[in-house]
């Protein structure tokens, strides 16, 4: 794995609404936040760091990554962040993660980087469900992207349908990809956290 061939980008352009409409990257989580979780497992591998976002900029702007807002306006989607980030990106291969997923793995770069083959995305998938916001692909599909997305679509699977991609088993480590979507989560995965660290 070529350190210098990836650009990582964390997912935090969304509404929020699940949360009462609050800015989730920057919800407090155990030590820090969980946009400064959803960055620990992409810093060490990858040659740029992106964070999507649509608001409170300079705030994301302190975690050290390039902030960038979705291109078109509206709130349209994952599929828009991710385009986003493909256009914004120097390298050949960008690895998304969410940033309401703060139990990512350590290894999640070199797992989607070795589990891709030949494939131009990989999708992680945790043994039961598939996590397409967890995933690798070739910056080059930006401009396939763009005609998607002027057609019309957001859905991601249906997108990634289009090229030739894989899962990458992560069935060791199913409770990684839990996402925190309410204080009852948080609270959880704040507990589940302290238990591995302590």
């Amino acid at each position: 794995m070529h350190t210098e061939s990836l650009s990582g980008l964390v997912l935090a352009g969304g509404q929020g609404r699940r949360m009462g409409g609050r800015d989730k990257g920057l919800e407090p989580f155990a030590d820090g936040t969980l946009i400064d979780y959803a960055c620990r497992p992409l810093r060490r591998h990858v040659n740029e760091l992106l964070i999507n976002a649509n608001r409170h900029l300079e705030t994301y702007r302190q975690y050290g990554g390039q902030v960038i807002v979705d291109r078109q306006g509206g709130y349209q989607g994952p599929l828009m962040g991710i385009w986003s980030g493909l256009c914004a990106a120097h390298t050949q291969w960008l690895v998304i993660v969410p940033c309401d997923s703060p139990m990512l793995p350590e290894c999640l770069v070199e797992r989607l980087w070795q589990g891709k083959g030949e494939h131009d995305i990989a999708v992680a998938h945790d043994g039961e469900r598939a996590h397409p916001v967890v995933a690798l692909m070739r910056t080059s599909l930006a401009g396939d992207l763009e005609s998607a997305l002027q057609a019309g679509e957001r859905k991601i699977d249906r997108w990634y349908d289009r090229h030739a991609w894989c899962y990458v088993d992560f069935s060791d480590c199913p409770a990684a990809f839990v996402n925190l979507n309410s204080e009852d989560d948080k609270t959880m995965l704040e507990e589940r956290l302290a238990s591995r660290t302590g």
